[in-house]
């Protein structure tokens, strides 16, 4: 069995919370009927199911009916931007540069459908400003997403700036609807920003926090026409059969990690990280040759970081060879987002404009709630290993 003990791809995946998972399990068992019959073993179902909405709206600190349960983020992400589809008049679609395969591919088709995709770039320290969106935007924009933590930089981006820039641009006309993709912030940042009205959307995956796959959430502040059509389950927002198991087990887990001020477990887990993650920036700029990416990482400079995603660049030493180096000491790494594993190029690397030399040498470490401090610190040691067998 592999040991989650040197486990640094969080990113990509995190292990379940046992606990968590087998009680979910337990209750989807003892509460078997298709919620969405009305004879009463759906109606025992249902209320369960409606349980654990509430729940996840509650760790959220959003309103129970704004939560709408889908088959993960990526899915979360979809039904967002197709919702442009069912316009009676097309537009454009504002995206930033850094977002997840999941929005960035499926702009492209929309672009098919015809609808015009607008792109914005980062700056140098993987931030998507709001002064950039607001710029981006244009009269007939219906559609804007920016994700709120990077999956390979870390990078935090300015939600809230950009949601005020967006009504301000409006200037009293209807404002483009506004999407997060929360995947990478819930459990890991401060979630804040959703009370701002002027965020329309958010999406999030119970397998990043602790849960089981196939499960997510999408958080819909205001009513959103869905272009997928079905059976109707979820207000007409999400069709297919309700699943309760994962329902339970992803509002379970939002309780469990999500930081907020009623979590104090969290907030002190969360500033726990905070400084595991400086002193292991610091340990790893000490290693000769190693590169911060974003260089600004680890200064003291604007821009803000999870401290859960660290990546570092090791030139002459290509990414995959430095991820498969580690494990076979027994640390799990990764080169970037696991959805793009199959593909050599790094789009959010080349946006930012890093060097090929440091891109194509760049790896992400990654970590959870069940990271340790000694854990972090036998991986630096690790790093150095390998970095002097190949600079020896």
């Amino acid at each position: 069995m592999i040991s989650k003990e040197h486990y640094f791809d969080y990113a990509a995946t995190s292990p379940v919370d046992e606990e968590i998972v087998k009680n979910a399990l337990e209750l989807s068992l003892e509460h078997w009927g298709n919620p969405s019959s009305i004879h009463e073993a759906g109606t025992d179902a249902r209320k369960v199911f409606e349980n654990a909405r509430k729940r996840a709206a509650d760790a959220l600190g959003v309103k129970t009916e704004s939560i709408f349960f889908t088959s993960g983020g990526t899915e979360s992400d979809h039904l967002a931007l197709t919702s442009v589809l069912s316009k009676p008049q097309k537009g454009s679609i504002v995206i930033s540069a850094i977002e997840h395969p999941a929005l960035r591919e499926m702009a492209k088709m929309i672009s098919g459908c015809g609808w015009k995709t607008i792109t914005v770039n980062p700056n140098k320290d993987g931030i998507v400003t709001a002064e950039a969106i607001s710029a981006a935007v244009e009269p007939d924009t219906a559609f804007v997403t920016v994700m709120a933590v990077n999956n390979e930089t870390g990078a935090v981006q300015p939600v809230n700036e950009i949601a005020d820039a967006l009504v301000e641009k409006a200037n009293g006309k209807r404002k483009p609807f506004f999407h997060v993709d929360c995947v990478q912030a819930a459990g890991k940042i401060p979630l804040d920003f959703l009370k701002n009205p002027a965020v329309d959307s958010a999406a999030f995956s119970a397998h990043k926090i602790g849960g089981p796959r196939g499960i997510g959430i999408l958080y819909l502040a205001k009513d959103m026409n869905s272009f997928l059509k079905g059976g109707g389950q979820e207000k007409n927002v999400r069709s297919g059969t309700e699943n309760l198991f994962g329902a339970e087990a992803i509002s379970q887990c939002l309780a469990k990690y999500c930081i907020c001020e009623k979590n104090s477990a969290s907030i002190e887990r969360f500033e726990n990280q905070k400084k595991w993650t400086e002193d292991f920036i610091r340990q790893l700029m000490e290693i000769k040759g190693a590169v911060m990416i974003p260089h600004c990482r680890g200064k003291e400079t604007g821009a803000e970081f999870s401290p859960w995603v660290v990546q570092a660049a090791f030139p002459g030493i290509p990414g995959q060879v430095m991820e498969r180096a580690l494990s076979t000491k027994g640390f799990y790494i990764s080169t970037g987002s696991a959805c793009s594993a199959g593909h050599h190029s790094r789009p959010i690397l080349d946006t930012m404009q890093i060097p090929p030399k440091e891109k194509e040498s760049a790896v992400r470490f990654s970590f959870g709630h069940e990271t340790t401090k000694q854990a972090m610190d036998d991986l630096v040691e690790a790093v150095k290993e390998v970095c002097q067998a190949f600079f020896h």
